[in-house]
């Protein structure tokens, strides 16, 4: 298998790449059954929150550039991208939209479309041996994997800009300083402290986590009125859950909440 799974308390999994998937994510063999997984682990309400990582120097090299050079002599290369791209976006979306929390604990090199997986998660935490790159120009492509849309709002249009012209790599501190990583971490203490993480954002109600991140993605390219309007809409929606009601009685007994997407054994 491309990856492991490990199950955490708190409802956290950890998804690892395997070496050779964290090399050659994109490639169908690697990709397609690290995709179910993920999708899986999305609609499974005992899983609150998902920490993605690779294995070895790479978290995510992108694309598989030598199958491109077959598919090229082939004549195979559009629909062979066109494939990869609908998988991987389909995926990127998913996540996004998804009331499951996700982390990347970027354990080395995120590149290419590995690089729009990292930045579409809730959350991203280097080791100090972590790098980033687009990768793209060098190739003569155009960037995917949404990160033409995710990077700019990290940190800023011309910022990104000048990442993606300059072709630059970012070590783990340059991409901290850049805002397109929360944190850095020893590389000993990466996968801890990203299920630390992914348990305290996943307790949360499932409509708080669901809601936040659709709301605060729509608020970059809407209207104050339509976002005001939106944030109503989800709001009214919510006080119909049982975790409204539990959030209320907890406040009114002064007291944590517990609620059905929160981290207590169920």
């Amino acid at each position: 298998m491309p990856f492991t799974v490990e199950r955490h308390d708190g409802g956290v999994a950890v998804v690892s790449m395997s070496v050779e998937a964290s090399k050659n994510t994109f490639n169908r063999h690697n990709f397609t059954p690290i995709r179910n997984k993920l999708e899986s682990l999305m609609e499974d309400p005992s899983c609150k929150a998902v920490v993605i990582t690779g294995s070895g120097k790479f978290f995510s090299a992108g694309g598989p550039v030598d199958e491109f050079a077959n598919a090229i002599d082939e004549g195979t290369i559009a629909e062979m991208v066109s494939e990869m791209t609908e998988s991987l976006h389909k995926l990127i979306l998913k996540i996004r939209t998804s009331e499951t929390v996700f982390v990347s604990a970027i354990n080395g090199a995120a590149a290419g479309g590995g690089l729009g997986l990292a930045l579409a998660t809730d959350y991203r935490i280097c080791s100090e041996k972590a790098k980033v790159a687009a990768a793209f120009f060098g190739l003569g492509a155009s960037p995917d994997g949404g990160t033409t849309w995710l990077l700019p709002r990290l940190v800023g249009s011309q910022r990104a800009r000048k990442f993606f012209f300059n072709n630059e790599v970012w070590s783990a501190e340059e991409s901290l300083e850049a805002g397109a990583v929360d944190e850095v971490s020893q590389s000993e203490l990466l996968i801890s402290r990203s299920i630390e993480v992914a348990r305290n954002w996943g307790k949360w109600s499932v409509n708080s986590r669901r809601s936040t991140k659709q709301l605060i993605d729509a608020s970059t390219s809407t209207f104050l009125e339509t976002q005001l309007e939106f944030e109503r809409a989800l709001m009214i929606s919510s006080t119909q859950t049982p975790d409204f009601l539990e959030g209320v009685t907890a406040f009114m007994e002064k007291r944590e909440p517990i609620f059905s997407g929160g981290n207590e054994d169920e």
